[in-house]
């Protein structure tokens, strides 16, 4: 079991004396908690859209599978704690020069590129996490990734919102949000949520171990 800090618990009794998320299903109440809880903004309780809960289910089952979990940026790489994370856009790494080299001379943005870079490693089945890049989220909508799940939250004026509707409208699995806000840090929680939840085993029991979070 993962060790809760007092401050984490603290933090989750102020939350759910501000909103009550008591009504949702246990892993979208996990999710939605988690990207509240890191980014101190209650109004994702309405904003943030979870495709249905079975998804959810069906992803934290592939990651109990080992699937693959792949980030458009290492902000949401480095986020994501538990679990190691591919990412194609580092500067440290052959694969971004690749990437870089892609984005050149195809038109795409960095981000893009290191999107088709990764789907070229790992292949369907995948779950897939957008915190930055509106065009990464339109580029891995263009390809036939089969993803187990979609966490797009990218942040931004341009096309941030028309990325993450057409998402929704793609009927995939996916975590999202309607507005213009998200980000790296909310998009890694989204995805810790998922893997908190693996090694909780009052869960599939059917009691949330965070409805009564101890350290």
């Amino acid at each position: 079991m993962r060790t809760v800090s007092p401050i984490e618990i603290r933090s989750y009794e102020i939350l759910r004396d501000r909103v009550d998320t008591s009504q949702l299903p246990p892993l979208t109440r996990a999710v939605v908690e988690r990207v509240i809880h890191s980014s101190a903004d209650l109004e994702y309780l309405d904003d943030l859209v979870v495709s249905s809960e079975d998804d959810l289910v069906e992803a934290r089952q592939a990651l109990l599978a080992g699937a693959p979990v792949v980030a458009d940026v290492q902000m949401v790489a480095a986020g994501i704690t538990s679990r190691p994370v591919i990412c194609r856009v580092d500067p440290a790494s052959r694969a971004d020069t690749a990437s870089r080299a892609a984005a050149t001379s195809d038109g795409l943005t960095r981000s893009a590129a290191g999107i088709v870079a990764a789907y070229e490693e790992v292949g369907p089945g995948a779950i897939w996490v957008i915190g930055n890049a509106p065009t990464a989220l339109e580029k891995l909508l263009a390809l036939d990734a089969r993803p187990r799940l979609i966490v797009g939250l990218p942040v931004g004026f341009v096309g941030a919102a028309e990325s993450k509707a057409a998402l929704r409208a793609s009927g995939l699995p996916a975590i999202s949000n309607i507005s213009e806000k998200g980000g790296s840090a909310v998009a890694a929680a989204a995805v810790n949520a998922l893997l908190y939840a693996l090694d909780d085993r009052d869960l599939d029991a059917g009691e949330p171990a965070w409805k009564g979070l101890r350290p």
